[in-house]
C-alpha cells in the first residue's frame, strides 16, 4: 500500500514533518513570503502535492485574498487537507492527481514541498517543465526537498545527521534509522547540483537557494519573462 494511503500513515502524518524537517515552520513562512514578492492582492496559486494541508493552512492565514488549487495523488490526504483547512477550505480547488491533473491556466506563483524527492531525474523534469507552462512570465516556483550529496561516503554522512535531528526532536531511535534506510534504498535522490540542472533543463531562470536543513534544500526559480 502507497504510504500516503495508509490511513495509520495519514493519521500521523501532521506529526512527522516538525520532527524530521529542520525549520519546517520557517520553510513554508518563507515559502509564502517568496511568493508574495511578485504576486497581485488577488493571487491564484498553484501548490502541488498539497495533501495534508500543512503548507496550505499557513498560506490561506497568511493570504486570505489568494485563491489556491491544491493537487496530490492520494485522496486520503486530500481529506486530510481540507479537514486540517476547516473553515479556510473555501478558499482552496483540490484535484486529485498529478501535475498533468492540475488545470492548464496560468498562476502568479507555484509550490511544490516535500514532494520532488520521490520522483524519478525524468519524472521531476516532466514536472518542472509543465510547472512552468502553468506559470505567467516572472512567476515564482518554490520547491523543497531532500537534496544532498551523493558519494557513498557523504551520503551516509548526511543521512546519519537526518537521523540524528529526527531523534533530538522526539522520532524514537528505531524509527528513524528504519527511515533513513528507507530514504536511502527508495527514493531517486539527487545531490543539489543536479537538481538546480533539472529546474534549468525544465527553463526556469534565477535560481536561487534559500533554505538548506540538513538532508533538505529549497530554491525558488522563476519563469522567465518577455
Amino acid at each position: 500500500m502507497p504510504p500516503f494511503s495508509d490511513p495509520q500513515a495519514v493519521a500521523r502524518y501532521a506529526e512527522g514533518p516538525v520532527r524530521q524537517v529542520p525549520g519546517f515552520h520557517a520553510l513554508q513562512q518563507m515559502a509564502v513570503l517568496l511568493l508574495a514578492e511578485k504576486a497581485p492582492a488577488n493571487a491564484r496559486m498553484l501548490i502541488l502535492g498539497a495533501g495534508g494541508g500543512l503548507e496550505l493552512k499557513v498560506f490561506t492565514q497568511a493570504q486570505p485574498d489568494w485563491r489556491f488549487v491544491g493537487v496530490d495523488p492520494s485522496a486520503e490526504m486530500l481529506a486530510l487537507a481540507r479537514t486540517t483547512l476547516g473553515p479556510l477550505v473555501s478558499c482552496v480547488d483540490f484535484h486529485e492527481g498529478y501535475i498533468d491533473t492540475a488545470p492548464k491556466e496560468l498562476f502568479d506563483g507555484a509550490t511544490c514541498l516535500l514532494t520532488l524527492h520521490f520522483l524519478t531525474a525524468e519524472e521531476r523534469l516532466h514536472t518542472l517543465r509543465e510547472l512552468l507552462l502553468r506559470l505567467k512570465p516572472g512567476a515564482p516556483l518554490v520547491v523543497a526537498h531532500h537534496s544532498f550529496p551523493q558519494s557513498e561516503t557523504e551520503k551516509a554522512r548526511w543521512l546519519n545527521r537526518y537521523a540524528a535531528f529526527a531523534v533530538a526532536s522526539g522520532v524514537p531511535a528505531s524509527h528513524a534509522e528504519n527511515a533513513i534506510s528507507a530514504i536511502s534504498s527508495r527514493l531517486p535522490l539527487l545531490a543539489p547540483e543536479q537538481d538546480e540542472a533539472l529546474m534549468q533543463q525544465a527553463g526556469f531562470e534565477h535560481i536561487e537557494l534559500f533554505y538548506a536543513g540538513f538532508t533538505f534544500k529549497g530554491w525558488v526559480a522563476y519563469k522567465p519573462a518577455p
